[in-house]
């Protein structure tokens, strides 16, 4: 780590299409990195859309500094996530303005870009190779990859192949690259060969939104009439690469069972599936809710018994469901949805913090559920205080932010 004095008067600039006040989890990791070095006597410049990444009905101030970040906001940045149009024309649009920003503005001593938008990469590429500043690259997701695995478009179609040449080359320009888990980084290095500057670091909770709150004690079981209820809850986006199909199926044994109730907050396009089924259904036991604001998500997240996390298994090493770490860090167990040969079924391996089933085993997860109900307390709470221990000693903001800011901070020493 570099002494401070070397440090100060140093710039760095981040390119998000995600950052708070929105709720999305990106851009909340995004201000943790952007707070962190700002802390440590860096000059933090953030390029990001002036609306919200699902509502973008709701606007954000032009600029301002929060929390010592100079936070700039560009207008038509973000359409929304309605359809595919409104997501690619705010995409391009976010793109180009960023690019233009970040060639005309003092220049940085290191640029930070993550896969928000998916071609954010492109222009972090394209700004440290014009500006010769060294670049890290963070990749919370991989691109083209999910619309290949998806089926949505071949990998022998010209603009997948575009992207993927942008990207070899992104990946060989980077000085340094952050991969989520380990299925995340032999794709990378499939791509292109990274070596050491490749680095691997899961997330990290949202400590600074979430804190445990006592059931007893939380107005949002009161206000959703969950008193007494034994919550199994999704919380956050609803994508089709983490199906919940077999979660809605298995909440037909429990219909008639006044105690459970399943709990599905945020949005997305897969929340679709969900509002289908209920439409559809009329279960009394299964509820829908729009994303929490941040302010609130400390209870919303507490009001559950289980934590529901799902991986389409032709996605490991595509995405990485940040959500399991703030139910690690909250002390509830885990329900896995997906193969065990994935980041998730790494830990559940090594840690029994939950539990995990296959998708389409409706009957292994009514099943696991039932013997949940009949549990004593003890055991359902030690899985939870296992996870707790899990994040403070391995997986906390602490250590993993501070790994990753030295990692900023290494792409300049080496670049000098």
């Amino acid at each position: 780590m570099s002494h401070l004095k070397d440090r100060k008067n140093k710039e760095l600039l981040i390119i998000t299409q995600v950052y708070v006040p929105d709720p999305a989890s990106v851009g909340q990791h995004m201000a943790d990195v952007a707070e962190e070095m700002a802390e440590r006597g860096w000059s933090v410049t953030v390029i990001t859309a002036d609306r919200g990444y699902d509502e973008p009905g709701e606007q954000f101030l032009r600029r301002e500094m929060l929390n010592g970040v100079d936070v700039q906001r560009l207008r038509w940045s973000s359409l929304g996530k309605k359809t595919i149009l409104h997501r690619l024309v705010g995409q391009i649009s976010f793109s180009l303005q960023a690019l233009g920003r970040a060639l005309v503005m003092k220049r940085p001593d290191a640029i930070l870009v993550t896969t928000s938008p998916p071609m954010g990469g492109v222009v972090g590429w394209l700004a440290s190779s014009l500006r010769q500043v060294p670049l890290t690259f963070w990749t919370m997701d991989l691109n083209p990859d999910q619309a290949v695995e998806q089926g949505l478009v071949s990998e022998r179609n010209l603009l997948v192949r575009v992207f993927d040449w942008f990207n070899r080359r992104l990946l060989r320009r980077a000085a340094a690259v952050v991969a989520l888990d380990r299925f995340m980084a032999e794709r990378l290095e499939r791509k292109a060969p990274i070596g050491n500057r490749l680095h691997i670091m899961p997330p990290w909770p949202m400590e600074g939104q979430i804190e445990r709150v006592e059931h007893d004690a939380n107005p949002f079981r009161q206000k959703h009439g969950l008193e007494g209820k034994f919550v199994v809850m999704y919380s956050g986006n609803h994508s089709p690469v983490h199906p919940l199909d077999t979660i809605l199926e298995a909440s037909r044994a429990f219909r008639d069972n006044d105690r459970v109730r399943f709990l599905f907050i945020g949005g997305g396009k897969g929340k679709d599936a969900v509002e289908d089924f209920i439409a559809q259904e009329e279960p009394p036991n299964v509820i829908s809710l729009p994303y929490q604001p941040l302010d609130q998500i400390k209870y919303s997240l507490s009001a559950a018994d289980i934590h529901l996390v799902s991986m389409g298994e032709a996605m490991v090493g595509c995405v990485h469901p940040c959500k399991f770490y703030g139910a690690l860090a909250l002390g509830k167990p885990i329900l896995a949805l997906g193969s065990a040969r994935s980041h998730i079924g790494d830990i559940l391996a090594e840690h029994q913090v939950g539990w995990r089933i296959d998708h389409q085993d409706v009957d292994g997860a009514v099943r696991l559920l039932q013997q949940c109900l009949s549990a004593e307390a003890d055991e359902l709470r030690a899985p939870g205080a296992t996870g707790r221990q899990l994040i403070k000693e391995r997986l906390s903001k602490d250590i993993l932010c501070g790994r990753f800011c030295d990692t900023i901070e290494s792409t300049c020493t080496a670049h000098a």
